[in-house]
């Protein structure tokens, strides 16, 4: 095969990614085929109502290797979902249209020598239904991969949660110095082996300034000798470091990650400094798997006002490596 195509699911069918994703058509010129899995019917009423034009193909999923694809048209693989409206609320009704996304994307993967996917967002609430915390989790559980991170890049500074999308009750119970090393073993590998990049890493204490009112201290007994214990390795890793102050300008241009104990941590200052030009990548994957780092965004749908700038990133991501 003389190309690596791009594999994107849509997700949520009611949600701007169909919106941003001809957006971005517009703004890119990708190497890459690009090879869209999603509902026929629903891309054009989609086009319809967004005033978006381009000719499509229908490819078949047993044999488009064998094709010569390009960007001229919209690669389209077919998912079935009735529907007569371009939007409607989100609800379970869609379930069965993003699992059947999902797995075609999968099934492709594992039998094809294609190492790129881009995931649209889907309602956790309605589609993983307490299941799995995320698409994260989701996916590596169907590929049996025991360990894996979500790491929100940017090219200027990139964190990365050691839990994701975790009631903040239970950060604490979670924390273990085994899960620290593991996932920052995997977000190191993934810097030097993917983007030749030997990166240095803050770690954040899960403690206001790191420390306690109580005896137990978990920057002192957990943080701090898992961090150690990677210096040994010769990871540039160091820390903790109070979360209050580590994304001041000063502070944060030493390091490439940081590293946080929870969701909010770590993602509400990069939210705060980048905006839309951050992606989500899943590191620990057989392949690289790259999302929006945005929801479905039902407020915004059909109003054809949404900020392609994060799928932008990530499709000019997985075209570059």
């Amino acid at each position: 095969m003389s190309y690596n195509p791009i594999l994107i699911v849509a997700g949520e069918p009611n949600s701007i990614f169909l919106e941003i994703f001809f957006k971005s058509l517009k703004k890119l010129k990708i190497k890459k085929p690009l090879i869209l899995i999603a509902s026929h019917k629903l891309v054009e009423l989609q086009m319809k109502k967004l005033k978006f034009k381009k000719k499509i193909k229908i490819i078949d999923e047993k044999n488009f290797l064998n094709l010569k694809l390009d960007n001229k048209s919209l690669n389209l693989i077919n998912i079935n979902y009735s529907t007569t409206k371009a939007f409607e609320k989100i609800s379970s009704k869609s379930n069965t249209y993003i699992k059947n996304s999902l797995e075609m994307a999968f099934k492709i993967l594992k039998k094809n020598k294609i190492n790129r996917l881009i995931t649209g967002p889907i309602s956790k609430k309605t589609f993983l239904n307490r299941k799995f915390l995320g698409l994260t989790e989701y996916i590596s559980a169907k590929f049996n991969v025991k360990n894996s991170a979500m790491l929100i890049y940017n090219k200027k500074l990139s964190v990365c949660p050691i839990t994701t999308h975790l009631p903040l009750k239970f950060v604490t119970k979670k924390i273990n110095k085994k899960l620290i090393i593991e996932k920052i073993k995997l977000i190191n590998n993934f810097y030097k082996y993917n983007l030749s990049i030997n990166p240095k890493i803050a770690v954040l204490g899960i403690n206001p300034h790191c420390e306690s009112i109580d005896k137990f201290n978990e920057d002192n007994k957990i943080l701090y000798p898992a961090i150690k214990y990677l210096k040994k390795l010769k990871i540039k890793v160091a820390g903790p470091y109070p979360a209050d102050t580590i994304f001041l300008k000063e502070n944060s241009k030493k390091f490439n990650i940081i590293v946080g104990m929870y969701h909010d941590q770590v993602l509400t200052p990069l939210k705060t400094l980048f905006e839309y030009d951050a992606i989500n990548i899943t590191v620990g994957l057989p392949f690289l798997r790259v999302s929006p780092d945005h929801g479905p965004n039902e407020k915004m749908l059909g109003k054809n006002k949404s900020n392609p700038l994060s799928l932008i990133k990530a499709i000019s991501f997985l075209d570059k490596y």
